[in-house]
């Protein structure tokens, strides 16, 4: 999982040269647990805490691109819906 977040932020920070790289080796949350085979609470509860790792995560990268307002909720939003795979 940690995996998947480092891939995001390498992605986001838009290092082009790596990007075809990790593009290839992410994986959403949905996939993660589809490819560990999980199912009900266990599937729940893995999806809840990949969902908040990665609102952490996009949290962090927010502010280190020293978003503000709407932006950040943009980015945010965006960020954490292509981490879990909505």
């Amino acid at each position: 999982m940690k995996t998947v977040l480092v891939a995001a932020a390498l992605l986001l920070a838009g290092s082009m040269a790596t990007a075809p790289v990790l593009a290839q080796s992410a994986a959403t949350c949905k996939a993660s647990s589809a490819e560990k085979k999980l199912a009900g609470a266990a599937a729940s509860s893995f999806l809840k805490k990949c969902e908040t790792d990665a609102q952490t995560s996009c949290d962090k990268q927010a502010a280190d691109k020293k978003l503000a307002g709407a932006a950040k909720a943009s980015f945010t939003k965006k960020c954490v819906a292509d981490a879990v795979g909505a």
